[in-house]
């Protein structure tokens, strides 16, 4: 356990912040997913699935690998990719270097559904986030948010 001795309360301007985030972490995912369902067949995570794999070399990327890109446990990736499984978008395959892995491998199919969804998903983040966002100065908002991330 933590020592808290040392721990300071945060103070007005932190705790908003802090609460600010938490909304915008849970009101994200779920309007862009919205946004998804009104003109694509696949959801926001299977996008983003999608998106790391059209991202990496090979289009194949180990499952663990995979869920940590996508910030998902383990399970909820593997229970991403067995629905892209099932419409043919991702090919699941044992790691041919390692029998104990898993690789997730994006089809043609898949191709064609990530360009499709592409347009879509665009506009919803554009509406929702950076719309938002003019006078900021996105690319220290990017660094922050990436030193946050880098705890993982």
């Amino acid at each position: 356990m933590a020592d808290t001795t040392a721990v300071e309360p945060l103070d007005q301007d932190e705790e908003a912040f802090l609460r600010a985030l938490g909304r915008v972490m849970a009101y994200l995912p779920r309007v862009v997913d919205a946004d998804m369902a009104k003109e694509q067949p696949i959801t926001s995570s299977e996008y983003t699935v999608l998106v790391h794999l059209s991202e990496a070399p090979g289009n194949h990327l180990r499952m663990s690998d995979l869920a940590r890109m996508c910030g998902l446990s383990l399970s909820g990736v593997t229970r991403v990719v067995k629905r892209l499984e099932a419409q043919s978008l991702v090919l699941r395959e044992k790691c041919p270097d390692d029998g104990r892995a898993w690789l997730a491998s994006l089809t043609d199919e898949g191709w064609e559904r990530l360009k499709l969804a592409w347009p879509t998903n665009l506009a919803s983040v554009r509406r929702h986030i950076f719309s938002r966002l003019e006078g900021c100065d996105i690319a220290a908002a990017a660094r922050v948010l990436e030193r946050i991330a880098a705890d993982d």
